[in-house]
């Protein structure tokens, strides 16, 4: 029996951080399409590994201890052993497993991997006087540590990597250059600075085809990041999730596989 291909003949651009994307890749070789690998950034360990462990130990030791993403935890784990009495928030589930593979059985995990998602959890509900640490990299998650800033919570960030851009080369521009009509192009956005570091090191031609394709985005900072940029086209994803952005661009580009679902409009 065949295997149902439904991006035969789609490029889908990823600009999830350099070697973060393997599963995802395989997901669209599985649907049939074919990956752009377009880096918004390249991880990097901290310049500063003593104050790092400093930070993240303080983190740990707070309250609630928030880990952005499973890269986060990578990094964390070569700074100092996850241990910690705080109750633990990862934003989904790439971050839950991540977690519970670091030893930290007893993690949370918002429904909407965001950090909206993350802010309705229950128990950061009531955070007065609470320490809130969220393990990351600098300039991550800005919604979330001012929410629970303004909530008065003592916010303790631990920045265990750093986000620095990504090196394109000729490969990358060739690769939005070649197709047409016959070719769709979709980019799925994984961060406002993801998309700044691209635009930034694409040549002109490059970045007028990669604005001519359809944005996937998955929050309404997203959608202001990609009409800011010049996206003349863009759909909403559920979430953040691979899945849910590679399930928009099926419907989109076969209607019929909603099977009778009604196609989820962006409310931004």
């Amino acid at each position: 029996m065949a295997i149902p291909r439904p991006l035969g003949g789609v490029r889908i651009v990823i600009t999830r951080p350099a070697g973060t994307a393997a599963s995802l890749v395989r997901a669209v070789r599985g649907l049939g399409g074919k990956p752009l690998l377009m880096p918004g950034s390249s991880l990097r360990a901290p310049a500063d590994v003593p104050a790092a462990r400093a930070a993240l130990q303080a983190a740990l030791g707070g309250d609630v201890a928030i880990f952005t993403s499973p890269a986060a935890v990578r990094f964390a784990r070569r700074l100092a052993p996850l241990r910690s009495r705080a109750t633990v928030i990862a934003p989904g589930a790439g971050t839950h497993a991540a977690l519970r593979r670091a030893g930290l059985a007893d993690v949370q995990a918002p429904a909407r991997e965001d950090s909206e998602g993350i802010l309705g959890l229950d128990v950061l509900h009531h955070v007065r006087g609470r320490r809130i640490g969220i393990v990351g990299a600098a300039g991550g998650r800005g919604l979330l540590a001012e929410e629970l800033a303004r909530n008065g919570a003592r916010v303790l960030h631990a920045h265990v990597y750093r986000r620095l851009p990504a090196r394109l080369d000729r490969r990358h521009r060739d690769a939005l250059l070649r197709g047409g009509a016959h070719q769709p192009l979709y980019v799925l956005l994984s961060s406002a600075e993801a998309l700044a570091n691209v635009l930034a090191a694409l040549p002109e031609g490059a970045r007028k085809a990669l604005l001519g394709g359809t944005a996937i985005v998955s929050s309404a900072r997203l959608a202001d990041a990609g009409r800011l940029a010049g996206f003349a086209r863009m759909l909403c994803s559920e979430s953040a999730r691979g899945a849910d952005m590679l399930a928009m661009v099926v419907a989109d580009v076969d209607p019929s596989s909603l099977r009778g679902k009604s196609r989820q409009h962006c409310s931004f």
